[in-house]
């Protein structure tokens, strides 16, 4: 497991212990995104307990060799996230806090778009939507072969359920009982070009997973208490076959003004509301700390 950061509270739950973090992973969004004055920061917040479950509660990672053979494999699918994937490996101490104000700039190590060759701790370059899954197959397949318990954890958008390669990719770990892999599917139900039912209807989803062999679950993608459990579970189960994890969740969560805006896929915050971003941000962990001790 990751260690807790130095500076961070020393929780007496693991529920406590993770929401501190994902506090931190979306901080660290905002400050990012105020550098470049953009990014996908409606993502990041809304996937920010994703993130925190996984690499501070599920994930086994060691912060100062990033390629250790052992190490569980977090795939970023969806390489539009990076800057959620980068707050992230911030809070699990991969990349130093330091660079966080080089995001986005010339020789950076954090592209506005993930690529493996320049990040520590980002597996692959993703981007073209459709990708990380079957990547992600022929990783867990390589790994059992190899007889390296590892596990492998695609993270990925409801837009690459638009992608037939993605469902090519779920009924192969399927015939191959890839028992080590774990789909992570952020059903944030927006997309560049509108809602994502409204582009290619993708429901009845629990009913499509399970007919494509996998083990599923779809929870409340912000109730954090619900994502630990479903990451328990899922790296709980016995069976040999993959898990889905379906997520749904609020795009700006944690900001209220943010959460309400029209269309946050690539979400516009101007120069004066970065700041009063992370003010919200505070002020609702603050009121969460408080409710905890009554």
């Amino acid at each position: 497991m990751t260690t807790i950061p130095q500076g961070a509270a020393v929780a007496s739950s693991p529920l406590q212990r993770v929401a501190h973090h994902a506090w931190r992973i979306r901080r660290f969004a905002l400050r990012m995104g105020e550098v470049q004055g953009q990014g996908y920061v409606g993502q990041a917040l809304g996937w920010a307990d994703v993130l925190a479950t996984a690499y501070c509660h599920a994930m086994n990672v060691k912060p100062d060799d990033p390629l250790w053979e052992g190490r569980d494999r977090f795939l970023l699918s969806h390489g539009h996230y990076a800057i959620a994937l980068y707050a992230a490996l911030i809070e699990a101490q991969i990349i130093p806090e330091s660079e966080l104000e080089t995001y986005g700039s010339d020789d950076s190590r954090l592209p506005m778009s993930g690529m493996a060759s320049y990040t520590p701790g980002m597996e692959i370059s993703g981007g073209s939507l459709g990708q990380g899954l079957p990547i992600g197959v022929g990783m867990a397949l390589g790994l059992r072969m190899k007889g390296n318990p590892a596990w492998v954890f695609n993270s990925m958008s409801d837009g690459e359920l638009d992608e037939g390669s993605t469902w090519e990719a779920a009924m192969s770990a399927a015939h191959h009982k890839l028992g080590n892999l774990i789909a992570l599917v952020d059903l944030n139900k927006q997309q560049a070009d509108g809602n994502s039912h409204e582009i290619l209807d993708f429901e009845p989803l629990v009913d499509k997973w399970q007919a494509f062999g996998w083990h599923v679950q779809r929870i409340d993608g912000n109730d954090l208490a619900a994502v630990i459990a479903a990451f328990d579970e899922a790296m709980a189960l016995k069976e040999a076959k993959p898990r889905v994890i379906l997520f749904d969740t609020l795009m700006g969560k944690g900001v209220d003004f943010l959460e309400v805006r029209e269309k946050n896929h690539f979400i516009r915050v101007e120069p004066d509301e970065w700041q009063a971003a992370i003010k919200v941000l505070d002020a609702s962990y603050q009121s969460h700390l408080e409710s905890e001790k009554r």
